[in-house]
């Protein structure tokens, strides 16, 4: 994120969190609060952006697979049917 063009904000956030985010400076895990929380920030968007993608992709595959097919899936496989292990021959 260096290089980026900041700009200040006022938020308002759970005591709890703010005494974490504290330690987390103080730990070294952060050169600051804002900081800590700047990558709390770009980690959240991350996030929404996978989201975004794997709806995309259940969209464009019809969704998530049924019961049946799991378990044709893993019969084809030879896997048990917790799909762990090998079936025995």
């Amino acid at each position: 994120m260096s290089g980026m063009t900041k700009a200040k904000i006022a938020v308002t956030l759970p005591r709890p969190l703010v005494v974490k985010a504290k330690r987390a400076v103080r730990a070294g895990y952060a050169d600051s609060v804002s900081a800590y929380v700047a990558t709390a920030l770009e980690n959240q968007t991350k996030l929404d952006d996978l989201r975004g993608l794997l709806d995309e992709m259940l969209a464009e595959s019809g969704g998530l697979i049924t019961a049946k097919e799991r378990r044709e899936a893993q019969r084809m496989l030879g896997l048990n049917a917790d799909g762990k292990g090998r079936r025995a021959a």
